[in-house]
């Protein structure tokens, strides 16, 4: 099985969908994964898997913010949709 590591603005809708349905009122400490990668620096991060793959996905106030937003309107997401557009 292939281990995916995510950061906020890499997410899909897919992911998204994945997020939202196994964490549908948010996360909380105990699905928190913590470790380090390759450069030494530790990463927070939550997980949900699929048949082929493990998503990593960083945690940030960001994901927090988009899982909500997402979950309250699915249909104004896409695939293109870039979420580090929402950085400025």
């Amino acid at each position: 099985m292939k281990r995916v590591i995510v950061d906020y603005a890499k997410l899909t809708t897919d992911i998204l969908d994945l997020l939202i349905e196994k964490y549908p009122d948010g996360y909380d400490y105990l699905d928190i994964l913590s470790f380090k990668n390759a450069k030494g620096e530790y990463i927070k991060a939550v997980e949900v898997r699929t048949e082929e793959t493990i998503y990593l996905v960083k945690i940030s106030t960001k994901l927090e913010q988009t899982m909500e937003d997402y979950a309250e309107d699915e249909d104004s997401f896409d695939d293109e949709f870039q979420f580090n557009d929402l950085d400025s």
